[in-house]
């Protein structure tokens, strides 16, 4: 049967309260038998962590603050996260970390410390990065040159940019493109910027409840979807379905060691 990744779902959010379980069940029937679940803030680390606990073997937690949700006491949170992760085995990453400017700025040098502070953690505790990056890709590229040496690995989740931002991404070796449902959008400019991509850097992704696949757009996303991003990802690539979920099921084991 044909085995999938989802590389990043929010399914522990509220969106999911009513049918959780059932979300998890309907995914491992449509072949996506294992989610990994990236942590965004402190409140969404407890439900994440239960729900590893609830699902063992198939939901796999990260642990990182996400860059819209630097508070004014973001260093006492990340200081709690880093304990967190020192001591509490099985995170498989250290995520979602980034930039994000698209909303706001004003608090782009706190986001650049936050980001910087937690590359630092995944180096020290050789884990991989998750990487979010929205009107930042200036900002992300010269910072992960200022880290090159330390090489990094990890993924550039939800990567929507251009042959030339993605040639640049893949510059850092042990780095994978995260491509979710916008590769199904009639509008998207992804299947261009994949043209040079080797199947073997991408992972595939829901960013659920975020940004559902065709035929699915508008609706909640969930991680039973990730066969219609295959089916895009198998098209453009000029491959079978199967061939794509070998290759970045393999691609996932291999970077979160799954």
């Amino acid at each position: 049967m044909i085995e999938f990744v989802d590389t990043h779902t929010h399914i522990f959010e509220p969106e999911f309260a009513e049918d959780r379980a059932a979300a998890v069940e309907r995914a491992v029937d449509a072949g996506v038998k294992t989610l990994c679940l990236p942590c965004i803030n402190e409140s969404s680390l407890e439900r994440m962590d239960e729900m590893c606990r609830e699902f063992p073997g198939i939901c796999h937690a990260m642990i990182g603050l996400h860059p819209t949700e630097l508070g004014d006491d973001y260093l006492s949170v990340l200081d709690m996260f880093y304990r967190r992760l020192k001591s509490v085995p099985g995170y498989i990453a250290v995520g979602e970390v980034g930039i994000d400017l698209y909303w706001d700025d004003s608090r782009k040098d706190e986001q650049i410390d936050a980001f910087c502070r937690q590359i630092d953690w995944a180096h020290e505790m050789n884990l991989p990065l998750v990487i979010h990056s929205r009107n930042a890709f200036d900002e992300l590229y010269a910072i992960m040159e200022s880290n090159r040496s330390k090489n990094l690995r990890g993924v550039f989740h939800c990567f929507s940019g251009t042959e030339e931002e993605a040639e640049k991404l893949l510059s850092f070796n042990g780095f994978y493109l995260g491509i979710g449902g916008v590769v199904t959008y009639k509008k998207s400019t992804l299947p261009e910027a994949l043209a040079a991509v080797p199947l073997e850097r991408i992972l595939l992704e829901t960013d659920s409840p975020y940004l559902a696949p065709v035929p699915k757009r508008g609706k909640r996303n969930e991680s039973s979807y990730i066969p219609y991003i295959a089916e895009k990802v198998a098209e453009l690539y000029g491959c079978t379905v199967e061939h794509v979920a070998a290759v970045t099921t393999d691609n996932a084991r291999r970077l979160f060691g799954l």
